[in-house]
């Protein structure tokens, strides 16, 4: 653009950018990139003019690729990064691929470059090139498995910088590292008046991309966030990109091989031959980081995948003895249901299955006690368990959703979550005890108004063959199915643990009358055995004790059966266990949300709404 470019306005009458748009071919030994190179708006500060050059060498890039991405096929872009050298009077020549060039280069820049104040914008504008080269599909209504990125990244010259790319990539989402304050570096005003003082790229180069997205000066560009960390959030959201690419026809995906099997800095077993790609990261620094970062879409989903697919960073994770820093950042985000968006909801809720998996977390939440949750509302939470608080807040979750959502999904995998836990129940704060009977309560109620509607409608269709009537039959099938998961979680806890938890057993006889009508019924009798032969037991015994007794001797009578009640009295049902299973083709999914968190928020990278065109799923 030149040293004489200081204000966006010129923009448009600019010389070097009238050139560099031409038709007529420029040397690479010309003076022209020097002085194109030598813009001179805020950008990195530096004294130094090869990284200055370096970083505005980027920006152009940057945005030229964007614009050929939305704008023209693979093979033409391909066309315009294939580099022919003729000799006068030759007719043939060997073509040179500048985009594979390009990428390695890229990522040698991300790899390579140690991470100083001098150096930080280069960083942070070769990981953005690397998303936009990568963001071909936001521009494809369907899920691509074979593009450009594919032949590159999976093959060829770049693969060999597969672990070094994703292990960098982690460190930086690690280490968080802030931008160098504005006026960090001064570049020295130059004899020919072409220099000016530096600052961060931030407002000015927000108007620069105005100019290459939208067309013309003074158009309104989208707000960009406020991040810490620009450089952890490209990262992170290159690396989501990255592991989330599909596999070739002949060769897995390699990136998402490296972040399956990577391991810790102080595991010192040899890594097996059969897999490629492997590094080592300090998995106590990771660990600490995304408990820090869970406030995000992309830091959830970073660690859905790590808990999901490495062995490794799950079984570190599950040894933690402070494992109430990972888990409370995720019940608050299924606390604040309301405020998220439902793919994040969704990535926090199978964390939480994904844990409840393991007896051991199962144990260790019931043992863990907090203080004053100041986040929960509906009750002053002085002293509970990390264990309590988790089913309040999936009890919660599921009320949410029974009124509002009513996903079917959100519904099994928070009672698949319940589940998991119910046998290693322990010591349940007298307010989760309730929440869970009144759940159940509230299940009930629905139940007999479904019934009530089923059977008025079955009427009407014996009166009436001309008006089509609701199908409550399937409701009242997914709504039975439902009261069963959860006789099945109070049976598994009375059944393992009733001595552990006389909360449950007071709750369980003060709504003793909800269990009546399901006594008989065909679909519930054979898990109601159990319950109500509780009920039975406990309901004696307080009745020998004699009348208007305190819930303090009520606690006392129940402490004193649990020890009395004969355990082979209880009939054994199987273990209930859920695992999470991915779906069939998680990239039907995952593909448009990962490039939904990149069209929302990396920093800069302002995509025009009306040429996307992936976006079929809700990104609310």
């Amino acid at each position: 653009m030149g040293s004489n470019s200081s204000r966006i306005g010129d923009l448009p009458k600019n010389e070097y950018l009238k050139k560099l748009s031409g038709t007529e071919s420029v040397s690479e030994n010309d003076p022209f990139w020097n002085q194109l190179l030598s813009f001179s708006f805020p950008a990195p500060t530096s004294s130094h003019i090869f990284i200055w050059q370096t970083h505005n060498a980027l920006f152009i890039i940057c945005c030229l690729l964007k614009v050929f991405i939305c704008e023209m096929s693979e093979e033409e872009l391909q066309l315009h990064f294939t580099y022919e050298e003729k000799s006068p009077g030759s007719y043939s020549s060997d073509a040179e691929d500048l985009l594979e060039e390009l990428l390695c280069c890229l990522m040698q820049l991300i790899t390579d470059i140690p991470l100083l104040d001098i150096t930080y914008e280069i960083s942070v504008e070769a990981v953005s090139t690397m998303v936009v080269f990568l963001s071909c599909q936001l521009f494809h209504k369907e899920v691509l498995r074979q593009s450009i990125s594919h032949k590159y990244l999976m093959r060829g010259r770049c693969l060999p910088y597969t672990s070094k790319l994703v292990k960098t990539l982690l460190y930086n989402f690690i280490r968080q590292e802030k931008p160098p304050p504005p006026g960090a570096h001064v570049l020295p005003q130059q004899s020919d008046g072409g220099g000016l003082l530096y600052g961060l790229a931030s407002g000015v180069a927000t108007g620069l991309w105005t100019v290459f997205t939208l067309g013309g000066v003074g158009s309104k560009a989208a707000a960009t966030p406020e991040l810490s960390s620009p450089l952890a959030n490209q990262s992170l959201l290159l690396l989501l990109v990255l592991a989330n690419l599909t596999d070739a026809a002949d060769t897995p995906n390699p990136y998402r091989q490296a972040i399956m099997s990577f391991k810790n800095t102080q595991d010192s077993s040899p890594f097996p031959s059969s897999i490629p790609h492997a590094f080592q990261i300090n998995f106590n620094s990771l660990y600490t980081a995304l408990c820090e970062q869970q406030t995000s879409d992309q830091a959830t989903l970073l660690l859905y995948t790590l808990l999901h697919q490495n062995s490794n960073v799950r079984t570190y994770m599950l040894a933690r003895t402070d494992m109430e820093n990972l888990v409370l950042p995720i019940l608050e985000i299924l606390y604040h249901v309301e405020e998220r968006n439902s793919h994040h909801v969704y990535m926090a809720l199978i964390i939480l299955l994904i844990l409840t998996e393991d007896d051991g977390f199962n144990r260790s939440i019931h043992e863990v006690i907090l203080k004053n949750i100041t986040w929960y509302s509906e009750r002053v939470l002085t002293e509970i368990s990390l264990g309590s608080l988790l089913i309040l807040v999936v009890i919660r979750t599921i009320q949410y959703n029974m009124t509002r959502t009513r996903d079917k999904y959100l519904h099994t995998n928070c009672l698949a979550a319940l589940a998991n836990m119910s046998a290693q129940f322990r010591s349940l704060h007298q307010y989760a005890a309730q929440r869970i009977i009144s759940l159940f309560s509230l299940l009930s109620k629905k139940h007999n108004k479904v019934l009530e509607q089923a059977t008025q409608s079955l009427r009407g269709s014996l009166s009436s063959n001309d008006v089509p009537l609701p199908d409550y039959a399937q409701d009242l099938n997914v709504i039975e199915e439902v009261i069963r998961m959860m006789l099945e979680i109070i049976n598994s806890c009375l059944t393992n643990s009733l001595h552990h938890n006389p909360n449950l057993v007071y709750a369980l006889l003060y709504k003793r009358d909800l269990f009546e009508q399901f006594r008989t019924h065909p679909s519930f009798q054979d898990i109601m055995q159990n319950i109500d032969l509780v009920i039975t037991f406990f309901s004696s015994r307080l009745l020998q004790a004699g009348a208007e007794l305190s819930v303090e001797r009520v606690l006392e009578i129940i402490k004193q059966g649990a020890v009395a009640l004969p355990k082979d009295r209880l009939k054994k049902f199987p273990e209930l266990k859920f695992k999470y299973v991915e779906e069939e083709q998680p990239e039907e999914f995952f593909i448009p949300y990962v490039w939904s968190l990149v069209y929302n928020s990396a920093v800069g990278l302002y995509w025009n709404p009306q040429d996307i065109q992936l976006f079929t799923m809700d990104s609310d």
